[in-house]
């Protein structure tokens, strides 16, 4: 992403500054930082100071120009522990075990969110805290990412599943994305480079297990 000439005598590019880094002038009424509508702030990973990205950069957070500044109260939604197969563990006295169904939590979750769907005005975000699940009936692999290169191994039949970044890579892995497809058998997933995945779509194996299953 280019840095636009008309804002970049905001900030002075200090590699390990803060804030202090912005020029006179850079801040707000209120304080805060004075970001113009539709431009980008970068932090990279580890450092403290923001900046305009640069092309090529990798970011670790990312603040909107429309998002940062003050524009006057707005509320959020904060729900708690799902915690999906609690329910039944509590029950029957046994929270060791027992939770293999789901099905009362899933329909408390979807009561929270039709209620939330019909707020007005709508809540500017919804943050979900907490325990998700209880227990993990059938669960066959679990996915997850911040290794930032691709990774795994497998426990007791469970298989563990890392896949690398979108952004910045810590291995030799390119940037992408796991396609990870489900059948009534087993489970099959593969990482595509965002220019594989583009260029290519779906390699022929996984399009035909769809098929098969449709």
């Amino acid at each position: 992403m280019s840095v636009m000439a008309a804002v970049g005598d905001v900030f002075r590019r200090a590699r390990g500054r803060t804030l202090t880094a912005f020029r006179q002038g850079a801040r707000n009424s209120s304080g805060g930082l004075r970001v113009p509508a539709g431009s980008i702030l970068c932090r990279a990973a580890g450092r403290e100071g923001w900046a305009w990205p640069r092309r090529g950069a990798e970011c670790s957070e990312v603040v909107s120009g429309d998002e940062y500044q003050w524009k006057g109260p707005f509320y959020f939604i904060q729900g708690a522990d799902p915690q999906f197969g609690l329910i039944k563990a509590w029950a029957v006295g046994n929270t060791g075990s027992g939770d293999d169904e789901w099905g009362e939590e899933i329909k408390l979750t979807e009561q929270a969110v039709q209620a939330i769907n019909k707020l007005n005005p709508k809540p500017k975000f919804f943050v979900l805290c907490g325990d998700l699940i209880h227990g993990m009936p059938g669960v066959k692999a679990v996915f997850s990412g911040h290794y930032h290169r691709n990774a795994g191994g497998w426990y007791r039949g469970l298989e563990m599943v890392v896949s690398s970044a979108i952004g910045c890579q810590l291995g030799e892995d390119k940037h992408g994305l796991r396609v990870v497809l489900v059948t009534d058998e087993k489970i099959v997933h593969r990482y595509y480079s965002l220019d594989e995945l583009s260029s290519q779509g779906l390699e022929k194996e996984m399009v035909d297990m769809l098929a098969k299953q449709n």
